[in-house]
């Protein structure tokens, strides 16, 4: 038996996320702390998630301010579950994606793990994406695999959805390998608009979407992008989806600001509804995890729209929604120390499976 610490920072910029997890032959999620990032963190991050001036030392400032949040928290959770850091193996930190371009043959995660092994006293394990990258991959989504290993059953289709900032899949058949992919966005432009237009981070039970009316000519748009129309393994970032793409598809059109976050929920529910349909038609299940397992505006469409499929949370399969992901990257490091492959060709592309993540001791 040993203990791992996962650290997730989603594209949606919410918060950062710390899981303690037990691995023996199953993963157990022991405990859990949650950090909303500091406003002016969140927006230096979120500017540099575009091109600007003096961006190296920018991003090496910001990376400092990231890793002493972290090890905030770390510490936080260790003293609530009473534990030393000798006690714990490694931590498995994702960082906090700012640029994802596989295409081009990078993706970039601040989070210098070495400054966090400085500062918990842990061993770190991060760097997670770049050898999938490397080997020909999209480096994304690295969550299936552990989908596979949670939540995979021996007589049920299953699929599991994390709708964080951007959407994707797992797809889980008895006996074959599991297969996953970016839908398109999640959260990130429901998010943004209501930011934009109302100066909320985020709509509440996807309430103000309820309030307005599905424009069709809109979502019609907006779904003919290339991107929903290719066959993974694809991922995607807001490299492609954000505020500018949404402007432009805005551009000419009077609609009301809440008819537009209506036909956004729509956007994220449909593009998921039809990508799983092409996937793997025969889907019994759709376990939903990550911060859109809350929107009870979303999950209400994504069952309307599958209605011979059961859609709930990841919750009745034992880990909450908001700790699978980090869960995953206390499992991603577990995989490397162990010396496991821990990607999966078939979601990501690469050329074969490959250990994944960097070694930072203690």
């Amino acid at each position: 038996m040993a203990l791992y610490l996962g650290v997730m920072s989603g594209t949606s910029l919410d918060g950062l996320d710390v899981a303690l997890v037990e691995q023996t032959n199953q993963t157990r999620l022991l405990a859990s702390r949650f950090r909303p990032l500091p406003d002016d963190l969140r927006r230096e991050i979120l500017a540099l998630c575009s091109s600007g001036p003096d961006e190296l030392a920018r991003a090496a400032l910001i990376e400092q301010q990231w890793v002493k949040l972290t090890a905030s928290v770390i510490r936080e959770l260790l003293e609530q579950t009473q534990l030393k850091p000798a006690a714990i193996r490694a931590i498995g930190s994702h960082g906090q994606t700012v640029r994802h371009e596989p295409q081009r043959g990078f993706s970039i995660q601040i989070g210098n793990p070495a400054l966090l092994a400085e500062l918990s006293g842990i061993t770190v394990v991060g760097d997670f994406r770049r050898r999938d990258v490397a080997a020909g991959g999209q480096g994304a989504p690295l969550v299936p695999a552990f989908h596979e290993a949670a939540f995979q059953a021996a007589d049920r289709v299953r699929a599991v959805l994390n709708v964080g900032g951007f959407s994707n899949l797992s797809l889980l058949s008895p006996g074959q390998p599991v297969r996953g992919f970016d839908c398109g966005p999640g959260n990130v432009l429901l998010d943004t608009w209501i930011q934009v237009q109302r100066g909320q981070p985020f709509d509440r039970d996807g309430a103000w979407a309820a309030s307005g009316n599905l424009d069709a000519s809109l979502l019609r748009a907006m779904l003919d992008d290339e991107f929903f129309s290719r066959q993974g393994p694809k991922s995607t970032g807001r490299e492609l989806f954000n505020l500018p793409w949404l402007e432009q598809h805005l551009s000419g059109r009077t609609l009301l600001a809440e008819d537009v976050q209506a036909t956004l929920l729509e956007l994220t529910a449909r593009s998921i509804s039809e990508a799983l349909e092409r996937g793997q038609p025969d889907t019994q299940e759709l376990l939903v995890c990550g911060g859109g397992a809350h929107n009870t505006a979303l999950m209400r469409r994504l069952q309307a729209l599958q209605p011979n499929r059961h859609v709930c949370s990841t919750e009745a399969f034992g880990i909450a929604p908001d700790w699978v992901e980090a869960t995953a990257f206390a499992w991603l490091a577990h995989c490397c120390l162990e010396n496991i492959p821990a990607n999966r060709p078939s979601v990501t592309g690469a050329r074969g499976p490959r250990i994944l993540g960097a070694i930072y001791p203690a």
